[in-house]
């Protein structure tokens, strides 16, 4: 069995060790580092998305119609994570998975120093791993590469997202042995701050004192939003496929399939959609993961699960390994990739149901039978 030391497989992107392939060309936003040995941006890379220079705020909203309500303005979250990646029943591995507890220290930057700040992200590739590499590698410099990072964070991840695409589309004009896809999801931890964006078919699901919040949405081809959207820019969906060929309707990559992308877009789109919420001291943990997990558990069978775990060992890396054991028993038939983060340094606590309160009473016959035995018994 692969674990968490999988190849391609990163806790710690700054090591030379199973880090994903370099581009060939200088125009990806390689950071080259100062003698000082920061590590500093290339021009290339600060280029926000054409589609986002002046756009309109994106519209952020928690999905499932819940409302993540602004409590617990004192807590802080105290991070933990663990990964776990296997091969499944897969004749190879396409997942790949980024785990950074500490992103501005890993990365080189004195921003949000003084406060909790993570990065995850997990990405499964289909038709290869390149485009799953490429992400893995690219997408967290495009982020802190930016000027505007963090204070316009959703803005800031969204373009990232976009860039990331069109710098792969550049890698595969190079090297045609490159072409491949990935859909991918990442969360970002700034403060009390939770920041998911996610393309495709993985997903991010948080853990509210033992409820499940999806903070993603999957983007398949026959989602009514999806269809439309697919069908307006001039593709199909045939069988609960994208132009019959793809069953995700936003993807990284994928430039070699024609009609999914082109300069001026396709019915496969790149843009991510991005949801948050402020932690509160409520939030245990979010398991994040590629859609084999997914395959064959429900969202709050998930976090069920998790929480059981994480109760009798209270280790994010051993519940990841444990849904992922879990998951192959059910027969998922796909690799299969979990990141867990728990939020506290306790494990999630024991859920009582309140009693509720009986009031109690008696009619007035009743007392008044009451009040004849009582009688009796004094004569």
């Amino acid at each position: 069995m692969k674990g968490n030391d999988e190849f391609g497989c990163l806790d710690n992107p700054i090591t030379s060790e199973g880090k994903p392939p370099n581009p060939r060309t200088p125009s990806f936003g390689l950071q080259s580092p100062t003698t000082d040995g920061v590590l500093k941006p290339c021009k290339k890379s600060l280029v926000r998305h054409p589609s986002l220079v002046k756009s309109k705020a994106l519209d952020i909203a928690i999905g499932n119609g819940y409302e993540v309500e602004n409590r617990g303005a004192e807590f802080t979250p105290i991070i933990r994570s663990g990964a776990w990646a296997d091969i499944g029943f897969r004749t190879r591995m396409e997942d790949v998975y980024l785990r950074i507890d500490d992103f501005t220290h890993d990365y080189g930057l004195k921003k949000c120093a003084d406060v909790p700040n993570a990065f995850y992200g997990v990405f499964d590739g289909h038709g290869g791993k390149h485009a799953a590499d490429f992400a893995c590698y690219h997408l967290p410099r495009f982020i802190v590469e930016d000027q505007n990072f963090p204070e316009e964070i959703e803005r800031v991840v969204a373009s990232a997202f976009l860039q990331t695409d069109t710098a792969f589309a550049e890698a595969c004009a190079l090297d045609s042995a490159l072409a491949s896809g990935a859909t991918a999801l990442a969360a970002l931890v700034l403060g009390r701050m939770l920041v998911v964006a996610n393309v495709g078919d993985c997903r991010a699901v948080l853990c509210r004192r033992g409820k499940a919040i999806e903070m993603s949405r999957d983007h398949k081809p026959n989602c009514n939003r999806e269809r439309k959207r697919i069908e307006a820019l001039g593709g199909s969906v045939y069988d609960g496929y994208l132009n019959g060929q793809l069953n995700v309707a936003r993807a990284l990559g994928d430039w070699h399939i024609e009609g999914m992308k082109d300069a001026n877009g396709g019915p496969l789109s790149a843009e991510p959609e991005l949801m948050t919420a402020d932690l509160t001291e409520e939030d245990e943990f979010i398991i994040i993961g590629c859609d084999g997990l997914w395959d064959v558990f429900r969202s709050q069978n998930a976090v069920d699960f998790a929480r059981r775990r994480l109760q009798e060992h209270n280790d994010p890396a051993m519940c990841s390994k444990d849904l992922v054991d879990e998951a192959l028993k059910r027969k998922s038939q796909d690799n299969l990739t979990v990141v867990v983060v728990c939020f506290q340094s306790n494990p999630p606590p024991n859920l009582v149901a309140p009693r509720a309160r009986v009031r109690r009473s008696f009619s007035a016959e009743g007392l008044r039978e009451l009040q004849s035995l009582l009688d009796g018994l004094g004569n």
